[in-house]
């Protein structure tokens, strides 16, 4: 038998904000019915581009009710990129904890989140670069990747009460501990060196190249870099993208946010003048 908080017991026998918005700005599925847990989140912005409604139904355990209603509670108020900085450590936090072998539903909800802004956004549904590597529940290796730094899993089971990756059959149990000895090997963030402006240009044209472009070109739109000053990379999209009223939108919560993530917390982006 689980040990649930009161929080935990309070939002799933009373879930705030169950439902679906009509006509939402961002939505998303994850999970699966198939697999016992499954849950769709629905985001309405207001004037000032705020989340001023968010609901969630969703088919699971006390936990993954929980952790759905908390999710909803704690992002209304916030900008997309606010809300995009939220953790699965965060919702378990909100609820005063979960056990282990429940967390996977926090990061149901976190992933549920990314998903619906990408929706939002016009990006494409699978990460860019991102491959699945559990066909059971659908988890890709971006998502184990984050999951492991998060929230410092060390262990394959680690990983399955994280992400339910390896739950199924187990047949990719040796991929998921391929990921955790290539993510333990890396440099953790404080220890990286300070990176040269050579270096930091690189890293910004690479990473928008990899990351950014494929989901613009998605939609028929691109993005050019046209200088680069300190931590201010200035811009100019093309295509689609051009003449998008979205396109501030794009550059801040998808451009901006995706280098601050990759490259320094520092950057800023701008477009140019037209």
């Amino acid at each position: 038998m689980w040990e649930y908080t009161d929080k935990v017991k309070e939002h799933f026998l009373n879930p705030h904000n169950v439902g679906e918005i009509e006509n939402p700005d961002g939505v998303a599925e994850v999970g699966s019915l198939a697999c016992g847990d499954a849950l769709k989140l629905s985001f309405k912005l207001d004037e000032n581009k705020r989340i001023k409604e968010a609901k969630f139904k969703t088919f699971g355990c006390a936990s993954a009710i929980a952790s759905s209603s908390a999710l909803t509670e704690i992002i209304k108020g916030m900008t997309v990129d606010e809300a995009l900085k939220v953790t699965n450590q965060d919702i378990a936090q909100y609820l005063g904890g979960l056990p282990d072998e429940k967390m996977h539903c926090s990061v149901m909800g976190k992933q549920a989140l990314e998903k619906a802004v990408e929706n939002y956004r016009g990006a494409p549904s699978l990460e860019p670069g991102a491959k699945i590597i559990c066909e059971c529940f659908g988890v890709t290796d971006k998502e184990i990747e984050r999951a492991i730094r998060e929230n410092n899993l060390s262990t394959v089971e680690d990983v399955t009460n994280y992400t339910k990756a390896g739950g199924g059959c187990g047949n990719c149990q040796d991929a998921i501990a391929q990921i955790l000895e290539r993510v333990k090997t890396e440099p953790k963030t404080g220890d990286k060196p300070k990176l040269t402006n050579l270096q930091k240009i690189k890293l910004i044209e690479e990473t928008i190249e990899r990351e950014i472009r494929p989901s613009l070109k998605h939609d028929g739109g691109d993005i050019e870099i046209l200088d680069i000053i300190g931590n201010r990379v200035i811009v100019a999209l093309r295509g689609a993208c051009s003449t998008c009223k979205a396109s501030e939108i794009t550059l801040k919560d998808f451009v901006q946010h995706r280098l601050q993530e990759l490259v320094s917390p520092d950057i800023t982006v701008e477009e140019a003048s037209k």
